[in-house]
């Protein structure tokens, strides 16, 4: 039998204490998380240099809470050295979008889809974690309640040189569509707001140029398969319910279903494309990882 990481289940009780509910925590360790890890391990060992891994799916699907997980395990039970780190914090600064949206597209100002992240400098840091003369790397960090970039002073420190970057986010790994499926709008966002395809034009473009470049670094792709989207709406109201507790400014039921247009193309286009992936995670509708396909 494996041994059960302590830390682990520090970090889980830690998690059930601000209300989420962890069902099956030994079993989940020892059929999904653990044999995960195993693979991530060997093929780190096989490489002999940093795996890059990228863990993506919907929102509201786990993948911060998974990707803590997965590090925990690596350098626990495998002691492998692992930076983790999300799309999320290079998106680019409230000015900078602010920019974006008065010379390209209004819906710009809103962070999340390709375009609002700082493409450039992920490249940059990416490249850098992985070099062989490996000097000290500074990774962003954003604070979603200010709508912006925190200062250096509060960016995550590397000193050394990872065995695994975990590069985790909603978007991570997607491919851009053909300019024909661009024409039918999604949702009401799509219809009254970018009647002429500016802004999803833009988002496509961006898919197959600044973000290809990064996604073609990435050495294993895990996918959060969830039932539908539908579930991203209601697990992202659950997710804002739990951070209200530590945040003054959170969105409201209203503003979540907005918010999630932005992201419903990409999602669903993603979601018909998931077998594409090396590991897919199978979530069901109780939000428990129900089963894992390498």
């Amino acid at each position: 039998m494996p041994k059960i990481n302590k830390a682990y289940l520090k970090f889980i009780r830690m998690h059930e204490e601000k209300g989420n509910k962890f069902h099956d925590k030994i079993k989940q360790f020892k059929n999904f998380y653990l044999p995960i890890c195993n693979t991530l391990f060997k093929l780190q060992k096989q490489k002999k240099k940093p795996l890059l891994v990228s863990l993506s799916g919907g929102q509201g699907s786990g993948k911060s809470t998974i990707a803590h997980i997965f590090k925990i395990i690596l350098e626990q039970n495998f002691k492998l050295k692992v930076v983790k780190f999300s799309i999320d914090d290079f998106y680019k600064t409230a000015k900078e979008r602010k920019k974006m949206a008065s010379k390209i597209h209004p819906l710009f100002i809103t962070r999340g889809v390709p375009g609002t992240h700082d493409t450039k400098m992920l490249y940059s840091k990416i490249k850098g974690l992985m070099k062989k003369k490996f000097n000290s790397i500074k990774i962003p960090k954003f604070e979603k309640s200010i709508d912006d970039r925190l200062s250096q002073k509060k960016w995550q420190k590397i000193k050394k040189r990872p065995d695994i970057i975990i590069f985790e986010g909603w978007c991570v790994g997607a491919k851009p569509q053909l300019q024909d499926k661009l024409i039918k709008n999604q949702n009401i966002l799509e219809r009254r707001e970018d009647s002429k395809l500016t802004w999803r034009k833009k988002v496509n473009n961006e898919l197959k140029t600044n973000y290809k470049k990064i996604y073609n670094l990435i050495d294993k792709k895990i996918y959060l398969k969830i039932p539908s989207f539908k579930y991203v709406l209601k697990w992202r109201i659950l997710q804002e319910k739990k951070i209200r507790y530590k945040l003054k400014k959170t969105m409201s039921n209203k503003e979540i279903k907005r918010f999630i247009m932005f992201y419903e193309r990409i999602t669903k286009h993603m979601a018909k494309n998931y077998e594409k992936n090396d590991i897919i995670v199978y979530i069901n509708k109780k939000h428990k990882i129900k089963s894992i396909k390498f």
